[in-house]
């Protein structure tokens, strides 16, 4: 079992950076892919970037590359996702996620816990 709890979430002008942040109880964190996902309002959660159990591999949705950075410190239990040169569009709730597969994946069935989300909001 592993409870996930997102930080970090909260309101930024277009252009600007924030760094979310996705605590993880439990022993086998570092077993665990690890995802971001976001959902706005009205649409359907898509996935947003990911990071393998080692944090060698990492994989972004084409509107984040270049943008958007995940990582993750095993020793903290915790994944982080900056991002910088927010936009409007970037606004939704953002969620972790963790998998059982080792590479990650942008699939949402294959995320088997899920944090309860932190609003980011980007003004234009």
């Amino acid at each position: 079992q592993v409870q996930l709890v997102e930080s970090g979430g909260g309101l930024v002008q277009a252009g600007g950076s924030l760094k979310l942040s996705c605590s993880a109880s439990g022993r086998t964190f570092s077993s665990y892919a690890m995802g971001w996902f976001r959902q706005a309002p009205g649409k359907e959660r898509e996935f947003v970037a990911s990071i393998s159990w080692t944090g060698r591999s990492t994989y972004y949705a084409d509107s984040v590359n270049g943008r958007f950075t995940i990582s993750r410190d095993n020793a903290k239990n915790t994944v982080y996702l900056q991002m910088n040169t927010l936009k409007p569009e970037d606004t939704a709730v953002y969620y972790c996620a963790a998998s059982e597969t080792s590479s990650g994946s942008r699939y949402r069935n294959d995320y088997k816990y899920w944090g309860q989300g932190t609003q980011v909001t980007v003004s234009s």
